[in-house]
């Protein structure tokens, strides 16, 4: 029998709760992507990879499947993430999930630092607490999803424990994990640039020798100079060369604007996405009541740059950060992190009560996208009808409006149009003009004939013409 002592100890270790909420994010794992939240962006992050798989495996060269009669390379972020997927199926053989996993693997990791960063530069009780919130935060959802955000988020911190390492013990070994860890950080995914915004509070800790001070800046130096050669060279470079690009950052003026119109969706991801619990929420103001009332410079300037980052960077994304849930990912260790902070001034007994009411109400927030609807899966049946109706180089167009879901389960390039492009035979024959040789239409959205084409396939679900 296990005494109290050691069952204490057990519970009280961030390395089970890593490991349990591992296990229970293994539900679903094999899912390919057709849950209801960002299957787009899952669905281009693997697009990248099989292009890696069945054609040009040059890491430099990303390429997706719905650039019509271009050939797909795309100006995007570093694919790092998707070159593992890749390095995966060439082992292994194609399948939709292994982003999945290996992002839940990696995001794990970045919680164990996390925890290993605030223990070191806190006490473990806030580590626990912080570990604990990051966890259930947004990061419990798309930890497991085929997206790169978290898992960025991950390296970079993986990268910043490493800074602390050099920092403390002077070990080379430990810079240059530090520039490896948050240069791959930072290229999968910019926004976690936000992160490294901490590091300038280096130059105000006297007892840090100013030769580790000065390692560290030629290594940061050489990682942003990375990271510019990608997004501000190499970027531009595909996107004049091939004309396909992911995304579109704003000026100061024009991202204000955007966002003026969309207050209330702003907030939201602060006071309910990032953290995905209103009572985290309460719990993290109350953390910044605590720490600005508090003594401590260090902790207060710190957050203060990360905040005065994370807006800029808010500001240069415009529209897209409010309308979409994942952007807030490299902002939620820090409110982590605070809402650990204020857990920590409490009574143990109720501090554990509040952390079980928190992990509940964030995973009940979350559980759904474990799950997919049953009447989503008939679109996994549409590599077979493309490999009956058509070969693998012909250029298809399908109705799936901006989303590239369903182009991406046919494993053809082409088109997604819309609903109503359907009934504009022009625009269908000059799509034909273009190189589009069929046409595959979802009758779940769209149960009309097609007067002016025949269909050469027809099922419960779709229509398949040729275009002639």
């Amino acid at each position: 029998m296990l005494n109290k002592k050691y069952i204490h100890l057990i519970l009280t270790d961030i390395r089970f709760w890593i490991l349990i909420f591992f296990v229970i994010r293994l539900i679903g794992i094999t899912n390919a992507p057709l849950e209801v939240g960002h299957n787009w962006r899952q669905c281009l992050t693997n697009m990248i990879a099989r292009n890696f798989l069945e054609g040009n495996n040059n890491i430099l060269y990303p390429q997706i499947d719905m650039a019509g009669e271009k050939n797909g390379i795309i100006g995007s972020e570093f694919p790092f993430f998707n070159y593992i997927i890749y390095l995966i199926s060439k082992i292994f053989g194609y399948s939709h999930w292994y982003g999945r996993l290996i992002n839940l693997i990696v995001s794990s990791f970045g919680v164990y630092f996390f925890y290993l960063l605030s223990e070191n530069l806190y006490n473990k009780r806030i580590a626990f607490n912080s570990g604990i919130i990051l966890i259930v935060s947004i990061w419990f959802g798309y930890s497991r999803k085929i997206m790169p955000d978290t898992f960025s988020v991950s390296l970079t911190i993986i990268g910043l424990y490493f800074c602390y390492r050099y920092l403390i013990e002077g070990s080379l070994i430990n810079v240059i994990l530090f520039f490896l860890f948050t240069s791959l950080g930072i290229l999968c995914k910019i926004p976690a640039l936000s992160l490294m915004s901490i590091l300038i509070i280096l130059l105000f800790i006297k007892s840090i020798p100013l030769k580790r001070k000065l390692a560290i800046g030629i290594f940061t130096i050489l990682s942003f100079s990375l990271i510019y050669l990608w997004y501000f060279f190499w970027v531009p470079y595909l996107l004049n060369t091939y004309h396909y690009q992911l995304y579109f950052p704003k000026d100061i003026i024009e991202g204000l604007k955007e966002i003026a119109t969309l207050i209330p969706e702003t907030l939201e991801k602060f006071y309910f996405s990032s953290l995905q619990s209103y009572i985290a929420f309460l719990c993290f103001l109350t953390g910044l009541v605590l720490i600005a009332k508090s003594k401590d410079i260090l902790l207060k300037t710190g957050i203060v740059l990360f905040f005065l980052a994370f807006i800029f960077f808010i500001i240069k994304t415009g529209a897209v950060f409010p309308l979409h849930g994942y952007y807030i990912i490299p902002f939620t260790p820090l409110m982590a992190f605070i809402t650990g902070y204020m857990l920590s001034k409490i009574n143990i007994k109720y501090q554990y009560i509040l952390l079980l009411i928190i992990a509940i109400e964030g995973i009940l927030n979350q559980q759904h996208d474990f799950f997919i609807k049953e009447s989503e899966k008939y679109k996994l049946s549409l590599e077979n009808i493309a490999n009956k109706t058509t070969n693998k180089n012909d250029l298809i167009v399908i109705n799936g409006g901006q989303n590239p879901q369903q182009l991406y389960f046919t494993n053809r390039k082409g088109w997604t149009i819309n609903d109503t492009d359907l009934m504009d035979k022009e625009k269908i024959l000059s799509l034909k003009n273009k190189g589009a040789s069929y046409l595959f239409v979802n009758k779940n959205s769209f149960n009309e004939n097609l007067e002016s084409f025949s269909p050469i396939y027809q099922d419960q679900y779709y229509n398949v013409y040729k275009l002639e």
